[in-house]
């Protein structure tokens, strides 16, 4: 059984059919990817698994429980967090107050609390030195820090990252993913959202393609690298 399933998933903004019959699946300790141009689906997948969108059909199960109509922080309770696209963070809060934001679910355990801020300490030295500064004085690289951090401060079985590299340069999205991996080898199995599909792919276990809300291939990640059409797609190849 794996850690994360969809069967069939149909998900609607308004009258507008945006995820057509979705299925996938992530296997506990594994890195998936999903990539695709903008507006295929990508966010919107995201968003239904961690119930912040309803699917009009279909079946999500996350550790073989059903999660598809339970509300968002239920989710986050059975282990499942997310990074979002843009950052999301606090900016009138410091970098701790955002992290023990993240956090709420282990419903006031200092002890805890404190453990999981170190940890996440130990991944981003960055956000150490700048505990007490204001989220919104961050640049975009230590926001998107910030942001993985206060997600991982659930202690989650499953992190979703949405476009962790946007917007940063290139030395910063090397650390960036080279972080993402430290965090999978620490036992976080990972679904990534990526719009640079080498980099992600390079990084993960399996992959899918998704086209106009719909999975037009899967497969080994290496083996979707080399696939001649991911290539001239997505690759910037010819």
């Amino acid at each position: 059984m794996a850690l994360l399933e969809l069967h069939n998933i149909n998900t609607y903004y308004g009258n507008i059919r945006t995820l057509k019959d979705i299925s996938l699946k992530v296997e506990a300790g594994q890195v998936v990817t999903l990539i695709g141009a903008n507006g295929a689906g990508k966010t919107t997948t995201l968003r239904t698994v961690s119930g912040l969108l309803r699917p009009r059909s279909g079946e999500i199960l996350f550790d073989g429980h059903p999660i598809h109509r339970i509300p968002a922080h239920e989710i986050v309770y059975l282990g499942l967090t997310q990074a979002p696209e843009g950052r999301g963070i606090f900016p009138t809060l410091t970098v701790q107050e955002n992290l023990n934001m993240g956090a709420y679910s282990l419903g006031g355990d200092r002890g805890a609390i404190e453990a999981n801020r170190e940890r996440v300490y130990e991944l981003f030295p960055r956000l150490a030195e700048r505990k007490r500064q204001l989220g919104g004085t961050l640049s975009g690289g230590e926001q998107q820090m910030l942001s993985i951090g206060r997600a991982l401060m659930a202690r989650p079985k499953l992190l979703m990252l949405d476009e962790p590299s946007l917007g940063l340069a290139p030395l910063l999205v090397r650390a960036i993913f080279e972080t993402v991996q430290a965090i999978n080898e620490q036992g976080v199995t990972v679904l990534l959202v990526e719009q640079n599909a080498r980099a992600a792919l390079r990084l993960a276990d399996y992959g899918y393609v998704l086209e106009t809300g719909a999975i037009s291939l899967e497969g080994p990640a290496q083996e979707l690298l080399h696939n001649e059409r991911v290539r001239h797609a997505y690759l910037g190849e010819v």
